[in-house]
């Protein structure tokens, strides 16, 4: 099939507009790869301390004569998602020695787990933690002694700031590899319907914390289709994982199989072998085309439109809002996964996951076929799926129908015809819009602003029955300057409780909603955000706000807005306690949210 025409527009549309910046970013990774390998290029003293600890690798190392993988992971026990990797680096040393190679643990990056923080202080530092993450992983492969690396980590920030990184080191190849979903507990929709009836006062903090543990009970990734499992997808479909490695449940045969495959791989492109694939190679206009097509066909997270710009940012190219929205108007949501579904992602791979969904979207001529991938030359080898065939490891054709019509459908016959994810503009701002799991007859609100500076303010008016008529919840100094841009996730189950209630109800704000974000019509990243003078600061209680998902529009209906002072933030303690001093810098040179609100690109 040939690509889609506004696929075609888009990319030249991008390729045209990171023509400089990508030109210097690849002569940049050309020049660090002229030299060949660096452990040559180190002295003895050097590469003696780097490979004092070996143990039995130390000849190998120190001779050369084998590629040394640098494993980068994201470890911690705390993190149900990132448990898993306490024996990956084993198991992938033990892979390495066996494909006559070496791996050495080159660093760890911090991991914070967004479901702890959720509606607490620490999640200020969520989004911040992205470019944290990125500098560490920046000084773990520093130390120029390996031939490839290994990018071990899932969740919300950990996996963009993993790539930010790895196309840092472009120059190098690396590969991702995850740890997969945990398995199926409470069903989404019941734990939703659960915390709906906790927000609305009927049941007690007993049961609502039996319904949580039953959800989230075990090691591997939560099952909701959030910002993680939208990180996996990405990572497949812009060729960074091998072909379905991404939902395949920890502690499975299969699992440590692709773990020690994606090892094999590894140090089999690397600059010492015939198959040479440098990151730089792979994550090009195209990849990152892909990788928006993918979120849009899955119904998946917001927050990635915030992380595709920044990870784009740093292999020189350059995304904006428009490239988003254009690519959703032409991408079949083709997906129902929690939360615009009742199914899980442990569902949507038995159904026939992203195997059948990127042979779907090829065949329609959504994605380019033609790209780069840690696992060869072009994306048509990942419609295939990973089988034991008496315990070796095989890659078969994937399925070519859908095994539940319910969670997964065909192009020619999705759920909507469109992405579900629009660009909003007007006198507030610009902003995002995810509108796959909401409603039609509450895709255009019009109502009174109730305004906000916390999202706590907002529980208690409704704890205090102060939010009983229709209104646009306005939830402002809530943007990356302002406090780190937590997630506001918090407030799903209360407004959801007033959309039940047969009200008339939007949010607006200038900060993020994650990627578990469901039926509440909701613009969000809204830009100039009010800590920078944007219009949300200037807006007022009863001002009529007009939210219009399908036209495209966020508006004011007031004829003075731009004449009014801007407020200021009612939050003097905002950037004390949970660790917030000593991100200061971060809140004083971070970049728009459009922009990926940046630190480090």
């Amino acid at each position: 099939m040939a690509l889609d025409p506004t696929i075609h527009r888009v990319t030249e549309r991008i390729r045209a507009r990171s023509a400089a910046t990508r030109r210097d970013y690849l002569d940049r990774m050309r020049r660090a790869a002229e030299d060949g390998p660096r452990r040559a290029h180190l002295s003895c003293g050097n590469q003696a301390h780097a490979y004092a600890a070996s143990g039995a690798d130390k000849d190998s190392l120190a001779g050369h004569r084998a590629p040394n993988l640098g494993i980068v992971t994201a470890y911690n026990d705390m993190l149900s998602a990132h448990q898993p990797f306490e024996r990956f680096p084993d198991l992938i040393r033990e892979a390495a020695r066996a494909a006559g190679g070496t791996a050495q643990v080159a660093g760890g990056v911090p991991a914070m787990c967004d479901g702890v923080t959720q509606g607490q202080s620490g999640m200020e530092l969520s989004l911040f933690s992205r470019d944290v993450i990125a500098l560490a992983a920046g000084v773990a492969l520093s130390h120029n002694t390996f031939d490839a690396a290994a990018y071990l980590g899932v969740c919300d920030k950990i996996v963009p700031g993993l790539v930010i990184a790895a196309a840092t080191f472009g120059h190098i190849p690396g590969v991702f590899m995850p740890a997969g979903p945990m398995t199926s507990g409470l069903p989404n929709d019941e734990k939703a319907r659960v915390r709906q009836r906790f927000a609305a006062g009927e049941i007690g903090r007993e049961e609502l914390m039996r319904a949580e543990m039953a959800s989230y009970h075990g090691p591997g990734t939560c099952t909701f289709y959030g910002t993680a499992n939208s990180n996996q997808m990405l990572m497949e479909v812009m060729g960074l994982h091998l072909p379905g490695a991404s939902f395949v449940n920890p502690g499975t045969p299969l699992r440590e199989a692709l773990t020690r495959a994606a090892t094999e791989r590894a140090l089999g492109i690397t600059a010492l072998g015939d198959a040479y694939t440098p990151v730089c190679d792979v994550l090009d206009e195209r990849a990152f085309v892909n990788g928006i097509v993918g979120l849009m066909a899955t119904g998946g997270s917001t927050n990635l439109v915030i992380h595709l710009p920044a990870m784009a940012r740093a292999a020189g190219v350059l995304l904006e809002l428009e490239d988003f929205d254009e690519i959703s108007q032409v991408t079949p949501l083709m997906a129902k996964v929690y939360p615009n579904g009742l199914a899980d992602v442990n569902h949507f791979h038995a159904a026939g996951g992203l195997a059948y969904l990127i042979g779907e979207l090829l065949d329609a001529g959504l994605l380019h076929e033609d790209v780069t991938t840690v696992a060869g030359p072009g994306l048509a080898r990942y419609t295939e799926e990973p089988k034991l065939v008496d315990g070796r490891l095989a890659w078969q054709a994937g399925p070519r129908e859908s095994q539940n019509a319910r969670i997964l459908r065909p192009a020619a016959d999705p759920f909507q015809p469109t992405g579900g994810l629009r660009r909003l503009s007007g006198n507030l701002g610009t902003g995002i819009i995810k509108v796959s799991a909401v409603a039609e007859d509450v895709q255009t609100i019009e109502a009174p602003a109730r305004v906000f500076d916390d999202q706590e303010d907002v529980k208690r008016a409704f704890r205090a029955g102060a939010l009983t008529e229709d209104c646009v919840v306005v939830v402002r100094h809530q943007g990356p300057r302002a406090n780190g841009m937590p997630e506001l996730h918090g407030l799903t189950p209360t407004l959801s409780v007033l959309l039940d209630r047969g009200l008339r109800v939007a949010l607006v704000t200038d900060g993020r909603m994650s990627g578990a974000s469901g039926k509440v019509p909701a613009a969000l990243h809204v830009s100039p955000e009010a800590a920078a003078g944007g219009p949300l600061a200037r807006l007022r209680d009863g001002d009529i706000v007009r939210l219009d998902a399908r036209a495209g529009r966020l508006e004011a209906l007031v004829d003075d807005l731009d004449a009014r002072a801007p407020a200021l933030p009612d939050r003097p303690d905002s950037a004390q306690g949970t660790g917030r001093e000593l991100f200061e810098l971060f809140r004083r040179s971070v970049g728009a949210a459009g922009e990926g609100a940046g630190v480090v690109v």
